[in-house]
């Protein structure tokens, strides 16, 4: 990263910004003081201002500040027995509390960014072979919902987004954030681009799209990068730039409508397989020396073969290629949610 280049990001689990607790804390100083204010007014008789031979309101408010904050002028006191207990059973502990809320809050914020600082090495140094998601909103919140359905932990998975809501949304879900845009090459280096095994591109703009796309290929030249574009019209461009899948986002649902219009069966199956976690999953195997053979070979346990990837190059489940499966393919299959996946060879 440049010099003087600073970077937010948020590790999920953290507490409330430091703000928001002087403030809540503030909140509890100032009851406090307003509780020993009407407990020595309530009691004024028992008290004796040299200046005058009353408590005013402003009298009592001005005793239980010196007295809360351990000032102590000592003009206004009390002089009765009454009084005097008030003091020993609930004034001096509202003193003690305030005093610990004064020291507690300071070591907390001083204590709070050590440890954030110590949580924030911590994963920098354990960034690696994890998956980066640009743009966290819809297509992007998706998309880490099925990461974590097939099983990716949330805890390899950095969002990076310039919304702060959506930050707050990604590390609710278990995820680290960090603010600023993707298309900044310092931001997908903090994000830790070059350790990254997938990139999952879903930022707002075409355009944006492809700056992202051409920086994260130069950074992590073996990435998975996919992509969503809006316009089909740029899918080209975006396999140009290094995406290895791209995604029109406008094309696909048009195309669901269209199916949900004229077919709605197909329609129906083609959601319940978009949907993780229910009905019917698609799932990948993958092909080594000791399972290469025929694909319906006894002990398989697969559901129905859609196709077959080899080489980078897609065989559909009718191509007479899928007849004998090679070590180095990727068998796609169709599996029940119900049913248990099986290994690749039993």
């Amino acid at each position: 990263m440049e010099a003087g280049r600073q970077t937010s990001v948020t590790l999920p689990g953290e507490d409330a910004s430091p703000l928001r607790k002087i403030g809540s804390r503030v909140l509890i100083a100032v009851a406090l003081i307003v509780f020993v204010a009407m407990l020595t007014y309530i009691g004024r008789d028992g008290y004796v201002d040299p200046e005058d031979d009353s408590i005013s309101l402003l009298d009592a408010f001005y005793y239980s500040t010196v007295s809360i904050t351990t000032t102590g002028y000592g003009d206004v006191r009390p002089v009765s027995d009454e009084a005097r207990l008030v003091t020993t059973l609930l004034v001096t502990p509202a003193r003690i509390i305030f005093l610990i809320i004064l020291v507690g809050t300071t070591l907390e914020i001083l204590a709070e960014r050590t440890r954030t600082a110590y949580r924030l090495s911590r994963w920098r140094k354990s960034l690696k072979d994890h998956t980066i998601i640009c743009g966290y909103g819809t297509k992007g919140r998706t998309a880490a919902g099925i990461l974590v359905g097939q099983g990716t932990p949330a805890e390899q998975i950095v969002v990076i987004d310039q919304r702060a809501d959506a930050r707050t949304h990604a590390t609710a879900n278990g995820f680290a954030a960090l603010a600023g845009s993707a298309t900044e090459q310092e931001v997908l280096e903090e994000a830790g681009i070059k350790g990254a095994k997938s990139v999952v591109i879903a930022v707002d703009r075409d355009d944006a799209a492809v700056l992202v796309t051409l920086t994260a290929r130069e950074h992590a030249p073996h990435a998975v990068i996919v992509v969503a574009v809006r316009e089909e019209e740029n899918v080209h461009l975006l396999r140009q730039s290094g995406a290895d899948s791209v995604i029109s986002s406008s094309a696909a649902a048009g195309r669901l409508l269209g199916m949900a219009t004229e077919t709605p069966g197909i329609s129906a199956v083609l959601e319940d397989l978009l949907s993780i976690g229910q009905g019917l999953d698609i799932v990948q195997y993958d092909i080594d020396a000791e399972n290469a053979g025929p694909p319906d070979a006894e002990g398989r346990g697969w559901g129905p073969i859609v196709a077959v990837v080899r080489a980078g190059e897609l065989f559909h489940f009718d191509d007479e290629r899928c007849s004998l499966l090679k070590p180095g393919d990727r068998v796609i299959a169709l599996r029940s949610h119900e049913r248990p996946q099986v290994p690749v060879r039993s």
